[in-house]
């Protein structure tokens, strides 16, 4: 291949390639490029184009222009508007930039171009080949390029020598000015033929995804319109059926499932359910069945939450508003407050409160929603025994619903509600499934976060929830569940608790329920502290709330017949309202006896007095138990009979005493069962009173369980057992050693009056009981 050195007038192109060969328009603007193409027209029509590495170049040098261009012959120059030219140019042979002048006011370049010489070309074999292999490249481009004409590409294929065939098939190629150039740039014929094969394959993969691509959208756009038709068919032969009421719901539906905020699983089974319900009739039962499950998944709340309060101060004046003391409960809600708002979210602590009935267990739990700035939802578990009240009914069975959980977070319309689980202790199981089981996924702060309904079918997140259960005793709740809770004790009330309950909520309460104004009723401090201690004996306030409900009424009477401005309660006159007094301290004391011990017992509605007699009797050795004792109160029997065998040397009891004598040991209210590992110490200094005749003190009362070998074992529910004491009268109380870090929690109020005394064994008991 020979070169020869040329100079001539020079244009550069911008985004555009020339090719030897190669007819095309193309337009000039600049002053130097039709200064150029003048000087061209002057000389002999010849012209150097070359492109632009950068179209935007405004002023090209060398540096900016490829080193490979095309020598053209003008063929045609016209004058267009706005001094445009347009110049129709052909293409006859490529030439390589040597230098570039401007000094003439235009680009005149000097170059070389390229000679092919015949014994470039392959040999026959190799060039058949080429021959037949680019035929076939440019067959398949053109076939699904699908804008080819053919009369273009039959003439193209019949081409037999390689060079032209080449040639052609490169200029007519819709190529962009980079790959042009790279042909262009290969002045071998074996490495245009490389090239142009490389590109031909590259572009007719491309051809191929994008043909792909475009059937893609047209059959989607295609299955649009065709789905709109036949929902508009459908519509129209609906109506005419009088059945439009199934296609108006699933509109409506569908518009409610866009504006959810919900998981996608959520949006995606709302589709699948709707797209069910349109294909229904809408008389059938299965519609409905359908139709009550999709406005069940719209209704809950899957994404919609409200905004907590993160004021600490207006937290903490809510709970003090609503409750008297309960200073463990307001200090715990603070903390989770606090908690909140450090973490921005915060595990939600399942809480349940423990306490007799009436110490305002389910009020606590509302004031604590009030104070979170929550939604407030109860659920009432008293009583239930069915699994699915839990879990919710399959959609399978008739008449099926949601469980109680779904249902309260439905009516709640916000996935962070204060949830309060009311009674836990009280649910049962039977052969429709375990319910306390059934609760321990609800309430597993690890499970709980895919909470799985029956009837809703799909995970469910209730780790926003804050549950709150309430509970008169732990005995009752399985330990599982129980683990799972943190425990709240809300004890016994004391009588000045009782007296500011009710003087600051429980009269304003009453007088607002039985439509009386604020000056019609004055209940004097004396009538309220009487009304406590000799009207009601109870660990919480509900009959103490009824007794005021009842002189609420009684006075509202006496206004409306008697014309009455006001009245007044006073200690003097509340007879007059309530009658006669029920309780009088005086009337629980008596003397000292033989075999009659004062025991303290805890029990779920608070604590109780409980007196224990034993009777020693000629017989034969046996023991006789009665007053419906359970298991743990018949074993601390037999343990107290035991160690009173083992020590009665000391007491001079006779060796063959108990060989000789019956024990009868009874506990009063015989139709109350009783049982409980605290009555241990008492029975045995009732058994040893009854054996050696030694009277026990009155005014002595006691707790605590026994061993054989006369340890006292520590006990629970201290501040009931000791309010008990204090409402009977009850001068010293004898109380496990082990107990006394517990004793000093309880507060000075409850203590106050009372002698309390802690023995390690029954040698320290008997001395204090016994009166020898």
């Amino acid at each position: 291949m020979s070169k020869l050195t040329k100079e001539m007038p020079a244009v550069a192109l911008r985004g555009m390639v020339i090719l030897p060969s190669m007819t095309v328009h193309f337009d000039i603007s600049r002053e130097k490029s039709i200064k150029a193409v003048e000087q061209a027209m002057q000389e002999n029509q010849q012209l150097f184009v070359v492109a632009q590495r950068s179209p935007e170049t405004p002023e090209p040098e060398k540096k900016d222009l490829y080193s490979v261009g095309t020598v053209v012959n003008i063929r045609q120059l016209l004058r267009l508007p706005q001094n445009i030219f347009r110049v129709l140019a052909e293409g006859t042979e490529r030439a390589e930039l040597v230098d570039l002048d401007e000094e003439q006011g235009y680009l005149r370049a000097e170059v070389e171009t390229f000679e092919e010489r015949a014994e470039d070309e392959p040999g026959e074999a190799q060039r058949e080949a080429m021959l037949r292999n680019l035929k076939e490249l440019y067959q398949e481009y053109a076939q699904v390029n699908g804008r080819m004409r053919k009369e273009l590409t039959t003439q193209i294929i019949r081409e037999e020598k390689l060079s032209k065939l080449v040639t052609d098939i490169a200029v007519n190629l819709p190529l962009y000015y980079e790959e042009k150039q790279k042909i262009l740039e290969a002045a071998d014929l074996a490495e245009r033929y490389e090239l142009l094969c490389v590109i031909l394959c590259c572009e007719t993969e491309i051809m191929r995804a994008r043909v792909e691509l475009q059937q893609k959208v047209r059959e989607r756009v295609d299955k649009n319109q065709r789905d709109y038709m036949l929902r508009e068919q459908l519509k129209v032969i609906r109506e005419e059926l009088g059945d439009e009421s199934v296609f108006t719901d699933a509109e409506q539906f569908q518009e409610a499932a866009a504006k959810l905020k919900a998981p996608r699983y959520v949006k995606e089974k709302l589709d699948k359910e709707i797209g069910h319900l349109k294909n229904m009739a809408g008389n059938t039962s299965e519609s409905a069945v359908v139709r009550s499950y999709i406005e069940t998944l719209l209704e809950l709340p899957w994404d919609k939450m409200s905004k907590d309060n993160k004021n600490l101060k207006d937290a903490r004046k809510v709970l003090e508003t609503d409750h008297y003391g309960l200073e463990k409960v307001k200090e715990r809600v603070l903390e989770f407050l606090a908690v909140r708002m450090l973490t921005k979210k915060g595990e939600s602590p399942i809480l349940c409160l423990v306490g007799p009935p009436g110490t305002g267990k389910t009020s606590v739990a509302k004031s604590i929603a009030r104070a979170m700035n929550k939604k407030y939802v109860r659920i009432s578990l008293g009583g239930v025994r069915d699994e699915a009240e839990i879990r919710g009914h399959r959609r399978t069975y008739v008449g099926a619903m949601p469980g109680r959980i779904a249902n309260g977070m439905r009516a709640a319309g916000v996935k962070n509600p204060l949830m309060l689980l009311d009674e836990i202790d009280k649910t049962s199981s039977d052969y429709k499934g375990d319910t306390a089981s059934a609760l321990l996924e609800v309430l597993d702060a690890e499970q709980n976060v895919k909470f799985r309904d029956n009837y809703v079918e799909i995970p469910m997140d209730l780790s926003e929830v804050l549950f709150i259960a309430t509970a008169n005793d732990t005995r009752t709740i399985p330990r599982p569940l129980l683990d799972r809770m943190e425990l709240i004790e809300i004890s016994s009330y004391t009588e000045n608790e009782k007296f500011h309950i009710a003087k600051e909520h429980l009269l304003e309460k009453q007088i607002k329920k039985n439509g009386l104004e604020k000056y019609d009723v004055t209940v004097t401090n004396g009538a309220l502290k009487k009304i406590i201690s000799s009207y009601t004996r109870e660990a919480g306030v509900r009959s103490l709330e009824r007794k005021i409900g009842e002189i609420c009424r009684k006075s509202a009477r006496e206004i409306l017949e008697n014309g009455k401005k006001s009245v007044k309660i006073s200690e003097g006159n509340l007879d007059k309202y309530l009658g006669a007094e029920r309780y009088n301290d005086s009337l629980r004391q008596r003397e000292d006896e033989v075999g009659i011990v004062c025991g303290l017992a805890w029990t779920s509605v608070g604590g109780d007095t409980l007196e224990i007699e034993v009777n020693a009797m000629r017989g034969k050795g046996r023991l006789q138990l009665t007053g419906q004792l359970g298991d743990v109160m018949k074993e601390s029997a037999e343990a107290g009979i035991s160690y009173i065998r083992s020590v009665g040397k000391e007491y001079d009891i006779p060796e063959d005493f108990f060989q000789k004598h019956d024990i009868h040991i009874h506990i009063p209210e015989g139709a109350v069962p009783k049982d409980g590992p605290s009555a241990g110490i008492t029975m045995a200094t009732a058994i040893l009173s009854a054996v050696t005749g030694h009277k026990v003190r009155a005014d002595v009362a006691m707790t605590g369980e026994i061993t054989l070998r006369g340890r006292v074992l520590p006990v629970g529910g201290l501040k009931e057992k000791l309010l008990a004491a204090r409402n009977a009268g009850m001068n010293t109380v004898l109380l496990p050693r082990k107990n006394k870090v517990d004793v000093e929690e309880i507060s000075k109020e409850i203590k106050k009056g009372l002698e309390l005394v802690y023995v390690e064994t029954m040698k320290d008991v008997l001395p204090v009981a016994l009166i020898k």
